[in-house]
């Protein structure tokens, strides 16, 4: 694949990175590729496949716009306020939806930006919902808060039995603040404890609530289940919040994440961190194994990491348009460097660790 340098700015500094370290290349302006570490597609191969296929297919995944009301510093979609017009049409959501129930796909996680944002979200979730398909909504909390139009989202949620998966990178207001913006601490808590009122979170209900941590800093995420019992005694203790499950995310070095390891010198470190956890026996479990991708405008990835990269699918059939499930189910998974985060460690995936 050709190397794009859409970031001047992104590329000026890469070019200082090589001169002083490594050979290293800018994928697309997002993403770093260089010769220093071993190849992640030559890790695979090492594992006896010549190339990582597909399982079968239990995911849908649908990043329905990148419109937020809130612009993280680690945010990989690179989603803000100012994207306006990077959001799923109707006419693509119907097409969605035509696929997840042509093919019986148990389950669409809808992601953003804040995905309640677009103006056919909940359309849409009413339609799976209506055909017995689990949804799962990634909602960042704050938008719950945000705007008067958005406060019966607890209420439209437990209606529509909606998985609810929602960043919170810990349970103290500074670090919160410092990732997410100024006053989204107070903010999630509120809407956390909204979520509760109506059931979500409470054991019995059914209503599942689950919370996603990112490290704050160029660092790979503690033991996931040490981090859930302490963000549960936390949480519980300080606000009576409840929640169910806790997912640790390893921060990919792509978009914002990989600006900020540029601009802090991290990048090396960080990457030899993700290379030295490699973990093998994570391969099997990875989301791109059991999951496809489809972006606001149509088109189909592996992952979402892949999708933000534009690196598409390794078929002819990469738009909805021409989607053959069969094809799909017989091609090679596009790997690069930033693959190396998800196989680090215990693993890392939209559902938190893998082993």
């Amino acid at each position: 694949m050709g190397v794009k340098q859409k970031s001047k700015s992104l590329s000026a500094r890469a070019d200082q990175l090589a001169d002083s370290f490594f050979q290293l290349n800018v994928l697309n302006g997002k993403e770093m590729t260089d010769k220093k570490f071993d190849s992640f597609a030559q890790k695979i191969k090492d594992l006896g496949h010549q190339t990582l296929t597909p399982l079968p297919l239990q995911i849908f995944q649908i990043n329905i716009g990148k419109l937020c009301n809130q612009t993280c510093a680690h945010c990989h979609v690179d989603a803000g306020p100012d994207k306006k017009e990077e959001n799923m049409s109707r006419e693509n959501l119907e097409k969605c939806l035509e696929i997840i129930l042509k093919y019986k796909i148990p389950t669409v996680d809808i992601t953003g930006g804040a995905p309640e944002m677009n103006a056919h979200f909940k359309w849409f979730v009413e339609q799976c919902a209506q055909h017995g398909v689990q949804v799962i909504d990634r909602c960042n909390l704050t938008i719950i808060m945000a705007n008067k139009k958005y406060h019966d989202l607890p209420e439209f949620f437990k209606k529509n039995n909606v998985q609810v998966v929602s960043s919170l990178p810990y349970f103290t207001k500074s670090r919160t603040d410092n990732q997410r913006g100024d006053g989204v601490f107070e903010d999630s808590i509120a809407a956390l404890k909204k979520l509760n009122e109506v059931g979500y979170g409470k054991e019995g209900t059914g209503l599942i609530l689950d919370l996603v941590y990112n490290p704050s800093g160029a660092f790979l995420p503690s033991s996931q289940e040490q981090l859930q019992s302490e963000f549960k005694r936390q949480l519980k203790t300080r606000y009576d919040i409840d929640f169910n499950n806790l997912y640790a995310i390893t921060n990919l070095p792509i978009s914002r994440f990989l600006d900020y390891l540029l601009q802090s010198g991290n990048y090396e470190s960080y990457m030899q961190s993700l290379v030295d956890a490699y973990n093998p026996m994570t391969v099997d479990g990875l989301m791109c194994r059991n999951t496809l991708s489809v972006s606001w405008d149509g088109y189909v990835y592996d992952c979402d990491f892949n999708q933000m990269l534009d690196l598409k699918v390794a078929s002819p059939h990469n738009h909805i348009d021409n989607f053959d499930f069969d094809a799909l189910a017989k091609r090679s998974i596009v790997l690069n460097q930033h693959c190396y985060g998800c196989t680090a460690g215990a693993g890392s995936s939209c559902g938190g660790e893998i082993t």
